[in-house]
């Protein structure tokens, strides 16, 4: 294995960068061609690494934690799902025209040009950016319900009743008969009434959270970047699609 090959295996589980410094992913595996040196990198890219992407390795550099490929973030997205081990030539094939490479011993397919069915080894695949826009639950605020102890003050007014002695002299002129004269005693019990306070505890009111959802439409704009591609030469009839 070549230094080269054993300095890539090396980065696995590192971050892949593009050529603008932004994060892709992660290092997940390479592709290998006939004599074991590695022509493609696998990334893992995604929230949680769950879709797998290939790059080229023709031009990568190191860099602290990772490596840097010389694409786009958006383009290296935007690439096709590879969950296969190896690729195939089919597959290979697609990954070069996405990245506007030319591989060995393959050609992509070049546009009629007046009636003859021509290849051209020469030409530029036009590219350009598709903003699409998705949506994501952000923390709009917060509430809660708190339930403290406070005590407060109350009154309230009640009758008592009160017992008092009320003693009545009635004079009296009757004969008493044989009576005896002696001692005698009678007793009566006083009352009166006294405030008595108890407290209970009793539901009052129940207070519930609910959330109601409101929809709003937003506008979203940006700014996308598309190539163009004109034709210069020294022909000055010269026009696409003619000769």
């Amino acid at each position: 294995m070549d230094t080269r090959a054993t300095e890539l295996f090396d980065l696995k589980g590192r971050t892949v960068y593009d050529a603008e410094g932004e994060k892709i992913g992660k290092v997940e595996d390479f592709y290998c061609g006939d004599g074991g040196t590695p022509e493609w990198v696998g990334i893992g890219t995604g929230i949680f690494g769950t879709k797998h992407v290939v790059v080229p390795i023709d031009g990568y550099t190191t860099r602290g934690d990772g490596i840097s490929v010389p694409y786009p973030k958006s383009l290296v997205k935007d690439g096709p799902d590879v969950d296969e081990d190896e690729l195939t030539d089919e597959r290979e094939a697609e990954l070069y025209e996405h990245y506007g490479l030319r591989q060995a011993g393959y050609r992509a397919a070049t546009p009629m040009i007046g009636s003859d069915h021509r290849e051209s080894d020469d030409s530029l695949v036009r590219r350009e950016q598709e903003m699409r826009v998705g949506k994501r639950g952000v923390e709009a605020g917060r509430v809660r319900l708190r339930k403290w102890v406070e005590t407060k003050p109350v009154s309230e007014d009640v009758v008592l009743r009160e017992e008092r002695l009320r003693v009545e002299r009635e004079p009296i002129d009757e004969p008493a008969g044989n009576s005896a004269l002696g001692e005698g005693e009678v007793e009566m019990v006083l009352t009166r009434e006294e405030p008595v306070v108890e407290k209970r505890t009793v539901a009052k009111e129940r207070v519930t959270l609910y959330k109601d959802v409101e929809e709003r439409t937003e506008h979203v704009s940006g700014e996308v970047a598309e190539e163009h591609v004109e034709v210069e030469g020294d022909d000055a009839d010269m026009r696409e699609g003619h000769s």
